[in-house]
């Protein structure tokens, strides 16, 4: 696949890495919607988390995020993980990944 998400995970692009496993990395957000916006990205593309069968990435996705958040200490204040799917679900990348978000109130509508 040509997209941004895998030629980061093939090395292609450089991007500070801030946590890496054989199956998935995460990466701070280039347009944060919050203080802490992190993105969790499987090595493997798949376009979006419909095409995802594999169960147990998609819960060391979240056991990532719930990583993450204590490492950015916002695990105690409060956090929101996101997968967008297709374009009316918001997803702008189709490259699964899920969105880690923090550091203040979220408390604007999801719908």
């Amino acid at each position: 696949m040509d997209c941004v998400f895998c030629k980061i995970a093939r090395k292609e692009i450089e991007a500070q890495l801030l946590y890496e496993t054989d199956e998935l990395f995460a990466i701070r957000d280039m347009s944060p919607q919050a203080p802490t916006h992190l993105l969790i990205i499987p090595k493997k593309h798949f376009s979006s988390m419909l095409e995802c069968k594999e169960t147990d990435l998609l819960g060391s996705m979240l056991q990532a995020a719930s990583k993450l958040a204590r490492s950015e200490a916002i695990a105690a204040t409060g956090f929101r993980t996101v997968i967008n799917t297709n374009e009316e679900g918001g997803q702008t990348v189709f490259h699964l990944h899920m969105h880690v978000l923090g550091g203040r109130p979220l408390t604007g509508s999801m719908g």
